[in-house]
Formats: C-alpha cells, sequence, structure tokens
C-alpha cells in the first residue's frame, strides 16, 4: 500500500512541474447560477431566477474533471445526497438517498424520460447499469415532483442528460485509463453534427479484480475477490426534419457481470450475478411561434440473474432470474399566454410487465393527465401553480398539486417556497407475488414542505443557498408477515447550507453541510403507535468541500473532502436469529485530481487519488471499502 501510494504521488508531482510559468486568465466567474437556464425543474427551459425549486447541476466542466469516478461516486460528492456502496466493491449495489428518503422515492430520468425496473421490489433504477462517460450533464431536482413526473419523484428526480453531439460534422473521442485492484477503463466514440443532422455514438468497457464484497472481520484472508465486467453502448441522433420539427431517436445497451458474497462477513466464491439494460425510444418536438410540442417514448427491457449455493443442499447452484419491461409514452405541449404567463399541459401513459420471477406475467398501467401554470418574473415575483390526476389499473386513482412561489429581488436575492404532495405507486412484486404480495395496497402519499433564500453577489463571485424542508409520507408500504401492507408514516425533516466561492480567475471553492433527521411511527398488532428514528445507513450531519485550481491554461488540480456522521445499521443475526441493531462510524474521505491538457485540449492526462487518508469505515454492516486507491489513464478528442 506504501508503495502504491508513493507512485501515485509521483504522478501528481510530476503533472504539477509540467505546467508552464506563464499564467493564463482563464474567465471562471460565469453567468451567475440564478440565470442559468435549466429544464428539469419545469420540462421546457427556464432560468434558476425564475423557479421556486430547488436544483443542483453537475455540469459538463465537472463531469470532465471526474474521469476517474463512475457515477454513484459523483452523487456521493452532492449536497443533500448519499449512495451507500459507493466507496464499497464497485460491483456492489448502489442505494441513493436524497435528503435521507430511501432509494425508491428519487426518480432517475434519462434525457428528462424515467428509467424504471419492474422486475425488483421497490423499481429503483440500478445506477451501475449508466457508465459515467456517456453523461454529459446531470440535474438533479429536490423535493416531490410528481405533478411533473409522477410517480416514485417523492424525495426528487436524477436527470441524466446523455452526450449527444459533436462540435464540427465528424469527430472522435474516447479515453483509456487503469488504476487499483486491477481496474481498468476502455471509452471510444464518434459524434457531429451538421445543418441537418448530429449524432454521438460511444462505447464504454470497465473491468476491475475489485475487492471482497464482504468484509474479512477476522482478517483470515481467506476472502475472495469480487470482480466487476461491464460493457456499455450509446447512440444519439438528431434529425432536423423541418424548420420546425426535430426528431431524435436513441439506443442505449448495458451489460455488467460480477460477483458478490453471502452477506455480512460472510464470503461465497461461487455466487455470480449478471444484468442487462435495453433502452430504446424517441424524443420529438415541434416548435410553434409561441411555444412547443413535446413527444417522448422510451422502452425500458431490464434482466437480471444471481447464481447461488441452494439452501437445502449447498453443493448445488441455483438461479434465479427477473425481467422486466417499462414503457413511458408521453405528449405535453408549452405555451407562452403572455409576456409572464405559461402553460405546460400534457398526458402520459406507463405500462410496467414482470415477465418472470415470483410474480410472473404481472402487469400494470398507469395513465395521468397533468397541467401546471407559471407566472414568469412579473416584477421579480414567479409561481408555478399545477396538479395531475392519476388513474392506476390497480388501486384506482389519486390527485396531487404543487404550489411554487418565489420572488427575485435585483437580480441577486431568491426567496422561495415550495408545498407539493407526491406518491408512489406499488411495485408488480409488492402486489402480485403468489406468497406476500397485496393486491389492496394504496398508493403511498407524500407532504413536502420547503423554503428558503438564495443571494449572489453583484460581480458573481459569490453565490449561496439555505433550505429547509420537511416531508410527510402516510400508508408506507412495508413487509409484515404475512405480507405487504400499507402500515408506517414516515416523517423527515431536515436543511441544507450550500455555497460557492469564486476567489479569483482560477480559484473555486464550493461547501455545504447538510441536516436530516426522520422517524416512523408505526402500529403494532395491539393498535399502539410506535415512534422510532429510522433513516439507516443516512448520515444526520453530512459536510462537503471542493477546491478547484485552473495553475494554467494546461493544469487543472482540485480537492474534495467530505464527511459523513455516525449513522445506524440493521443486520440479521445468523447465531441468535434476530435483527440487531448497530452503530456505524463517522468518516472523511479526501480525493485529489489533476489533469494536463495538450495540443489545444486535444489532449488530456489526468490522475485521481481517492481516500487518500486511507481511512478505514464501514458504508454497510459486514462489508468492505475501498482504501487508498489511484486512477490515471488520457483521454483524447479529435
Amino acid at each position: 500500500m506504501k508503495k502504491e501510494k508513493k507512485v501515485w504521488a509521483i504522478s501528481l508531482i510530476v503533472l504539477w512541474y509540467l505546467a508552464p510559468n506563464q499564467t493564463h486568465a482563464q474567465d471562471s466567474l460565469k453567468t451567475s447560477r440564478l440565470d442559468e437556464v435549466v429544464v428539469t425543474a419545469t420540462k421546457f427551459p427556464k432560468s434558476q431566477g425564475e423557479t421556486g425549486k430547488v436544483l443542483t447541476v453537475i455540469d459538463e466542466e465537472q463531469l470532465a474533471h471526474s474521469a476517474g469516478k463512475d457515477l454513484s461516486q459523483l452523487l456521493n460528492e452532492q449536497v443533500g445526497l448519499v449512495v451507500t456502496g459507493a466507496n464499497s466493491n464497485p460491483g456492489k449495489d448502489k442505494s441513493v438517498f436524497l435528503r435521507g428518503a430511501k432509494s425508491d422515492y428519487t426518480l432517475v430520468l434519462l434525457d428528462g424520460v424515467p428509467v424504471n425496473d419492474p422486475s425488483g421490489i421497490g423499481g429503483a433504477f440500478d445506477l451501475r447499469l449508466l457508465p459515467i462517460d456517456q453523461i454529459e450533464r446531470i440535474e438533479i431536482l429536490k423535493g416531490s415532483q410528481s405533478t411533473l413526473y409522477g410517480s416514485d419523484a417523492i424525495a426528487g428526480v436524477i436527470n441524466i442528460i446523455t452526450k449527444k453531439k459533436g462540435s464540427k460534422p465528424f469527430g472522435v473521442f474516447g479515453s483509456v485509463s487503469a488504476g487499483s485492484y486491477g481496474t481498468s477503463k476502455l471509452s471510444a466514440g464518434v459524434s457531429g453534427s451538421t445543418s441537418l443532422l448530429d449524432y454521438n455514438v460511444g462505447y464504454t468497457r470497465f473491468k476491475t479484480d475489485g475487492i471482497s464484497e464482504a468484509e474479512d472481520k477476522d482478517n483470515t484472508g481467506t476472502f475472495d475477490k469480487d470482480g466487476y465486467d461491464q460493457n456499455s453502448v450509446q447512440a444519439n441522433v438528431g434529425v432536423r426534419a423541418t424548420d420546425k420539427l426535430t426528431l431524435r431517436p436513441f439506443v442505449r445497451y448495458s451489460k455488467f457481470e460480477g460477483k458478490y458474497d453471502a452477506g455480512s462477513f460472510s464470503d461465497e466464491p461461487r455466487s455470480t450475478y449478471d444484468a442487462k439494460l435495453l433502452n430504446f425510444g424517441l424524443n420529438g418536438q415541434y416548435a410553434f411561434s409561441k411555444g412547443t410540442l413535446n413527444l417522448q417514448y422510451a422502452h425500458d427491457k431490464v434482466e437480471r440473474s444471481y447464481t447461488s449455493p441452494d439452501y437445502v443442499d449447498p453443493t448445488m447452484l441455483v438461479t434465479s432470474a427477473y425481467d422486466g419491461g417499462f414503457d413511458n409514452a408521453e405528449v405535453f405541449y408549452q405555451h407562452n399566454l403572455t409576456d409572464h404567463l405559461q402553460l405546460l399541459a400534457g398526458v402520459n401513459y406507463q405500462h410496467s410487465k414482470m415477465t418472470s420471477g415470483d410474480a410472473v406475467d404481472s402487469s400494470l398501467h398507469i395513465t395521468s393527465p397533468y397541467a401546471s401554470f407559471f407566472v414568469k418574473d412579473l416584477n421579480g415575483f414567479s409561481l408555478e401553480v399545477g396538479g395531475r390526476y392519476v388513474d392506476h389499473s390497480v388501486f384506482g386513482n389519486t390527485f396531487i398539486y404543487s404550489f411554487n412561489p418565489s420572488y427575485l429581488i435585483n437580480r441577486q436575492v431568491k426567496v422561495f417556497a415550495n408545498y407539493s404532495t407526491g406518491f408512489k405507486a406499488p411495485m408488480l412484486d409488492q402486489l402480485f407475488n403468489p406468497f406476500y404480495g397485496n393486491k389492496d395496497l394504496k398508493p403511498e402519499e407524500s407532504k413536502n414542505l420547503e423554503g428558503g433564500v438564495q443571494f449572489v453577489s453583484s460581480d458573481n463571485k459569490f453565490d449561496v443557498r439555505g433550505t429547509v424542508f420537511s416531508r410527510k409520507i402516510e400508508n408506507v408500504i412495508i413487509y409484515k408477515y404475512p405480507g405487504y401492507m400499507n402500515l408506517d408514516k414516515q416523517e423527515d425533516l431536515g436543511f441544507e447550507i450550500e455555497s460557492t466561492v469564486n476567489v479569483n480567475s482560477k480559484l473555486k471553492i464550493g461547501a455545504f453541510y447538510a441536516f436530516v433527521d426522520g422517524e416512523v411511527n408505526t402500529k403494532t398488532s395491539a393498535e399502539r403507535d410506535t415512534t422510532y428514528h429510522n433513516l439507516i445507513r443516512r448520515p444526520k450531519h453530512s459536510v462537503g468541500v471542493n477546491v478547484g485550481y485552473q495553475l494554467s491554461s494546461h493544469l487543472f488540480v482540485s480537492a474534495n473532502f467530505k464527511t459523513f456522521s455516525n449513522r445506524s445499521d440493521l443486520f440479521f443475526n445468523n447465531n441468535t436469529f434476530a435483527t440487531e441493531s448497530v452503530t456505524l462510524d463517522a468518516y472523511q474521505l479526501l480525493d485529489l485530481y489533476a489533469e494536463y491538457k495538450f495540443l489545444q485540449g486535444k489532449l488530456k492526462l489526468f490522475v485521481e487519488a481517492r481516500n487518500v487518508l486511507d481511512k478505514k469505515f464501514t458504508e454497510v454492516y459486514g462489508y468492505s471499502t475501498m482504501g487508498f486507491n489511484a486512477y490515471s489513464g488520457l483521454s483524447f478528442n479529435f
């Protein structure tokens, strides 16, 4: 380990000294965050100053400086967002906790279109299926967004915007890198743009020997490594059929396979898994003089299988397969009624089907029309009011709504408040499993309240935002013998403070503090209310600091520090046959990154060192995490 640290330290020093003596006054004082145009908050382009919603943007520059990370590690650096498994074995499953909410309360979008895995219990999308190399931008929208995006968006949405086109008719790009734990990655692609056509086609291969997924508590040295192998391809094409009509067909395919262990502190060298995602569809837009008509269709096909020793006869291996399909079709129209009043109206249809597993050939569909009205910058005042009617093929119907006012003072101070309701529909396995399913399940329903203030200095060098939030969820679906039922009431609250300082044209510092706490109210069999804190694996306190320094036109370096407070976890004790609670210690992570550009930026050498302090920590009780690890590589764009 010491030798490996020395090698990577020397690499960072070499990059530092490669910097030429001359300085370069790169303009890092970008447009104010309040003027930044986003699409996720309203489904059409709108500046952040005109919306009362809380949105974090990971832009193209940040992604370029994250060449050594995967998607879960990048998301784990954001305010109010914790991804357990991000720093465990690379092939271990990832859980997204946005503002302390469980994973299936955060909806993942690909280019604004929901993606879903009906073959799973909660339907949460598997982040391992999306390589970071094929992403151009990420918008994280917090608070309930069910009015705009339907089911699962109780905590918020993560909109992953993929690469679409190049800056010239034909270009090639790619990267090659290698590092700790026998890890290597190769990506390559072509992109281009003309007056009639744009395109981006990319391929990524990621392979690692990994570490043991389970922690070797007694340091026996006998636990094997659980490797991981992924192949992904993506193709985006944009066709400008007329001056007003644009069509964007797309297809994505990702496959990964690896090994996993038997559980906490329990090695199992024979267990393997694999997963496949096929995602294809079409986005279309027709422009009118005062608005746009949008069409979206996407199909997700997910196949997963697990092979492990048989419980009855451990000498035998058994395979369990889970396949599901998800169709999302949507039409919506945005119209500028006046200079200060806008309308958005649409209808969404979703169909989910499980074709294998315990709930064989089960399916459901959801039809939901929705509409929102927007007051646009009326002497600084903006407002969104919207509603969605939901017709579900199993539980019936429900209605949700949102109310989001904001006020912008002198283009520098924004005061905002959001009140919204949301819902999560029960999944196929929860409804139709022949052993523990319940067709009488109701949707989980939420009430969300948040408010805050954002300040941007007149010279755009300083930006700070503070937000408080409260979330209440009723009819929470839990498993309690003999099956699933609506029982719990979840209540969460917290606040976030985040700021960015552009010290000068070269040095940029970002920092945040996030707090979240939650409790659940449960009726026992004796109809007695019990209350307990239950944010398992989620820290009450988290702090992050990121420092980026553009030393010259060629050399950029950055440091990212994040700390997590202690957390609670639950595990099943095989000796007592009972579920027990444990406390996971607080920990800190320090990552360093450096890149050096050649040939006017067409070639880039990068080095990333993670967990530089070599901290021993736990994300999930009984499972390993990575110590000091580092990666270097070369990327190109011609």
